[in-house]
């Protein structure tokens, strides 16, 4: 399966533009700012229903515009086409349809057609919070097992219930456990499954990890993943039982697999405040192309790898490393950006492989295109 064609109408900065790509590698090239890494996250819409950069639908939505439309084609191995539809409306619900067809649930979509990005803006699973971490993990185990996603959903929906409800009891002076109970149950069960996915996902995936470190990195130290939570010592049932008091002066849940982390190791110590830039890099590389392999493994389909300004942002060996990757075609169909077509072309011609080369100019608003 491979994104055969892709149209653009009012997203971010295209008024409205198509393209048709290679089943392979497919480079686009343009200045900063001239849309490339805007092409990659329509493709990422296309994937997984959401933006990759920024998570709320309207405000992708072109200046001055209304709406937005983001259409692909899918092809198959035996050339079968799936079409796919995005439409996102300023006060209306997001449509998402398959060959016409809407969905009842954007969770039914996950998974179909994987994707697998790297990017500068990796940088934001050390740097930034647990949410970020937890919606990572969360989306990757979510693309194989669409049930986890139900849960992830279910769950967020008991804990807004159920901090609504503190908040009652505290406005009205008083604490009635038997309504609370009825949510903590709930709670539980949801719970209860999400933290034992996550637990099993990362015993699966740490392996990978390891083993793409150990290949793309310079150097051999130990990583590791640390699954950070509560429940690891206790039961969901003890946990709540544990908080209750605090949770009713809080007037929110203090604990639960909302409050889950990863913990990025290298030699035993946090990533964020031991790793080199290079071991860091490494790191989240690592962590990508594991994601690729285990979804690979898992979907028996190769996900679409994009690579966003990786030549301007990586150093020259782990180029290589990855370029050797795409080499021994373990991907399959390939988009890589970036600010110079020499430089592109010096890659992929010294490895003597063939790529379409898309070069943007925003203030024309033209794409010139060239097979190599």
């Amino acid at each position: 399966m491979y994104l055969k064609a892709i149209s653009l109408v009012n997203f971010k900065n295209y008024a409205q533009t198509e393209f048709e790509f290679d089943q392979g590698i497919n480079c686009i090239v343009g200045r900063n700012g001239s849309g490339k890494t805007t092409v990659l996250d329509a493709i990422h819409y296309l994937s997984m229903c959401k933006s990759y950069l920024n998570l709320v639908d309207k405000q992708n939505i072109k200046f001055e515009e209304q709406f937005f439309v983001i259409q692909g084609m899918w092809e198959a191995n035996d050339l079968k086409t799936t079409e796919i539809y995005c439409g996102v409306k300023a006060g209306s619900k997001k449509v998402f349809k398959k060959n016409k067809t809407e969905y009842e649930k954007l969770a039914d979509h996950i998974g179909l057609f994987p994707s697998v990005i790297i990017s500068p803006y990796d940088r934001d699973l050390i740097s930034e919070g647990s949410e970020v971490r937890r919606r990572w993990m969360d989306g990757i185990i979510s693309q194989f097992d669409r049930n986890y996603l139900d849960y992830l959903v279910r769950y967020g929906k008991i804990i807004d219930q159920r901090n609504a409800l503190l908040k009652q009891f505290y406005e009205n002076g008083f604490f009635e456990r038997e309504s609370m109970e009825i949510w903590d149950a709930q709670l539980v069960q949801a719970g209860t499954v999400i933290h034992g996915r996550r637990k099993e996902f990362l015993e699966e995936f740490i392996p990978l990890f390891r083993q793409y470190y150990a290949f793309i990195g310079e150097e051999s130290e130990t990583v590791d993943l640390e699954y950070k939570s509560s429940l690891n010592s206790m039961s969901f049932e003890e946990l709540i039982e544990q908080n209750r008091r605090k949770d009713s002066f809080s007037l929110y849940t203090t604990g639960g697999t909302h409050r889950d982390d990863l913990i990025f190791t290298i030699k035993g110590h946090p990533v964020k405040k031991y790793g080199s830039q290079g071991q860091q890099k490494s790191f989240l590389i690592a962590l990508r192309l594991a994601q690729f392999d285990w979804l690979k493994k898992r979907l028996n389909k190769k996900p679409v790898l994009m690579l966003d300004d990786i030549f301007d942002k990586l150093d020259s060996y782990r180029v290589e490393k990855l370029i050797s990757l795409v080499s021994d075609q373990v991907f399959g169909q390939v988009f890589v950006t970036d600010t110079e077509a020499s430089r592109v072309r010096t890659v992929f011609d010294k490895n003597n492989l063939p790529f379409k080369c898309f070069e943007l100019d925003l203030q024309t608003e033209t794409i010139t295109q060239n097979n190599d």
